[in-house]
């Protein structure tokens, strides 16, 4: 885009944050607003609010706009990320009123979007890009207050009493101090953290929060403590029912900085703003005079970066990283004190983030298995990691709109909660239940008896909405107790029509299959018909967690060609050995080093790298990619945290190694 070509802005929505960022763009070098779109043109004002402006009815109609080159977001913030995410998908940059998203999950999502189309997205944190912001940082950085210690700030004010009409008592549109205003003073405290190691930014390392939550359950004011690497403290504040100083305290070993109202710099039109600067008995006061608008930098930033491809901000605004990273504290901060938005629940969350109903998609490919009426995935989706709903159905919805339909899910996992989750998503998306392979595992140690599995199944299928599962795996076993009495208990299910499928052992080892096997044939039983154990590129040389079983083993391998078991295979990746937190120059990562390190290992992984390079892939491609390739069924699980995560993975999918490409990989 050219230098001299003005960057035609469009708002979606026409509230008071709006006008004030359309006077932005109006005293901006960078920028002209074009349109404004709302769903009541008639609404009186909007002629006078946003001066040269063409009024557009409804949000679709401005992201189709050929003259609209940038969108900026003023929706309450539950619809932040779906407009996010419809801009990016018509081509637009965006940038996004603060909280770009409810999450940091919802707001990897909108950055993902915006990195495979090409297009800017940022936070609008607007004091970010302020000169007074940059001459805070440089203090910091220059040593002016010796070497950091605390940092404390607030924004906070007084709505005075219980309004339930107004946004900011909303629950259902995520009301409340922390998402409105505590990522103001958290993103200062992360900057300056970062200022005092060099660095753009620093997470901190540990965060706890307290809060008060009102009739309407939110936060009305709330604190917490943020400690970073090298003991420095944080003490942040928010509130909407308390009025308080709105100082950011920047204190060192030899002195502190002060700073009124660090969020508003020098003012909406331009002022001074005053930086003091306290040292033993002195004081000194640091002027920052600026003539420009507030927001006018902001706009700017933005439009700079769009001119020269960036696509995103550049320090000490906030990029893609930073944004995540001060969601994730205040994700934190919010656990800390149960504050959960009735948007975010089963309930109300029907949709996926876009606004768009989650129906089953065709890209993954389809495979049958023995045993299982409906064609199953290649890969299978495993959620264990998710901290709640709103969470995992990102992943979720993105899978099963890919054409992911295994799920695997387990008695133990969260206590339940992963459970209950796919309860939630299936049911509030209205899926058709025929269409899902679902797995479920029980019977973990040290509850590895007969009896565990009817009781257990029963807290599963609750937690799970549906009445059977198509895959049951006990999650160990147990020598002590003869296999047919696992055997008989999980034939009882089958017969309950609470198996619908096939059943067998999650690391169970290659002679209990078999013995399990011969019992059954004798007595007139169905037999274990599948397995979840450990397979990957690489040989897991020692149990992850105890209990655990590999079948990456050539003894494993000859047993699963002659018996042709299907095979849920869990680390299918090696768990990180594939990528570059692993190498022989590296032993940081315990976990790896234990299981994982060998001479054999380490050459499949020089090979897995090589054949990346010339495939122009990624070593943990090749390693799912084999895991696919074998001549006995065998379906990965994978675990992907992120949407980002989750169409990496099925990016290797498309990769078909030959047998000689599987035998030279294994070297």
């Amino acid at each position: 885009m050219s230098s001299a070509q003005p960057i035609r802005w469009g708002i979606i929505g026409p509230g008071t944050i709006a006008r004030t960022f359309a006077d932005g763009i109006a005293h901006s070098r960078t920028g002209k607003l074009v349109a404004i779109a709302t769903r009541n043109p008639e609404k009186p004002g909007l002629a006078e609010n946003f001066p040269g402006a063409r009024i557009v009815k409804g949000y679709e109609a401005l992201l189709e706009d050929s003259e609209i080159d940038a969108v900026y977001i003023a929706v309450p913030h539950t619809g932040h990320a779906e407009w996010a995410i419809k801009a990016i998908r018509a081509g637009k940059h965006v940038l996004v009123e603060k909280p770009i998203a409810l999450t940091s999950y919802d707001a990897d999502a909108i950055y993902h979007e915006a990195k495979k189309a090409g297009v800017f997205a940022g936070e609008a944190f607007m004091y970010r890009v302020h000169p007074q912001t940059a001459k805070i940082v440089e203090l910091v950085k220059s040593g002016a207050i010796g070497a950091l210690r605390i940092i404390r700030t607030s924004f906070g004010f007084n709505m005075g009493t219980f309004r339930p009409e107004h946004r900011l008592f909303a629950n259902e549109t995520a009301g409340g101090g922390i998402l409105d205003v505590g990522g103001y003073p958290v993103s200062m405290a992360r900057l300056i953290a970062g200022a005092a190691e060099g660095k753009p930014f620093v997470e901190p390392e540990k965060v706890a929060g307290v809060g008060h939550l009102g009739q309407s359950g939110v936060d009305e004011w709330a604190s917490a403590v943020l400690q970073f690497p090298g003991g420095v403290i944080a003490e942040v504040s928010c509130s909407i029912m308390a009025n308080q100083d709105n100082t950011l305290r920047i204190i060192g070993s030899e002195g502190r900085i002060e700073v009124k109202d660090f969020w508003f710099a020098s003012g909406h039109k331009g002022g001074v703003g005053k930086i003091e600067l306290f040292k033993g008995n002195e004081q000194q006061t640091i002027e920052v005079k600026e003539d420009r608008w507030l927001y006018s930098f902001e706009v700017d930033a933005a439009g700079d970066a769009i001119r020269a491809g960036r696509q995103e901000f550049t320090s000490p605004g906030m990029g893609w990283a930073d944004s995540v990273g001060n969601l994730r504290v205040l994700d934190q901060w919010r656990a800390s004190i149960g504050l959960e938005y009735s948007v975010e629940k089963a309930a109300k969350r029907v949709t996926n983030l876009a606004g768009d109903k989650v129906t089953l998609g065709n890209s993954i490919p389809k495979r049958s298995i023995p045993g299982i009426s409906k064609p199953a995935s290649v890969v299978t989706l495993g959620f264990e990691f998710f901290p709640n709903f709103a969470a995992a159905s990102l992943t979720l919805d993105a899978f099963y709109e890919a054409g992911g339909n295994v799920f695997d899910t387990a008695f133990i996992y969260g206590g339940g909660k992963t459970e209950s989750i796919f309860g939630d998503w299936h049911t509030s998306r209205n899926v058709n239940r025929e269409e899902i392979v679902l797995i479920g595992k029980g019977a973990h140690s040290p509850l590895v008896y007969p009896d565990i599995i009817a009781k257990q199944l029963d807290q599963s299928l609750n937690r799970l909405k549906t009445d059977y599962v198509d895959i049951y795996f006990m999650h160990r076993d147990n020598t002590d107790v003869p296999v047919g009495e696992f055997v008989d208990a999980m034939d009882a299910e089958v017969k309950r029509g609470r198996i619908r499928g096939i059943f067998g052992g999650s690391n169970w080892t290659r002679e209990r299959m078999d013995e399990a096997a011969a019992y059954a044939a004798k007595n007139g039983k169905l037999a274990p018909a599948a397995l979840s154990n450990n397979y990957s590129l690489a040989e897991m040389l020692d149990p992850i967690w105890a209990g655990c079983v590999t079948s990456s083993t050539d003894e494993w391998k000859t047993w699963l060609n002659e018996r042709q078991v299907p095979n849920f295979a869990w680390s299918s990746q090696g768990r990180g050995f594939f990528t570059d937190r692993a190498g022989r120059d590296k032993h940081d990562d315990e976990e790896i080093v234990r299981c994982w390190y060998s001479d054999r290992n380490f050459v499949r992984r020089d090979r897995a790298i090589e054949l990346a390079a010339k495939l122009g892939r990624s070593p943990i491609h090749i390693a799912l990619a084999y895991v696919i390739a074998q001549q006995f069924p065998v379906i990965p699980l994978i675990g992907p945290r992120t949407i980002a995560e989750l169409e990496d993975s099925l990016s290797a999918l498309d990769i078909k190694l030959t047998p000689d490409e599987v035998k030279w990989l294994e070297a």
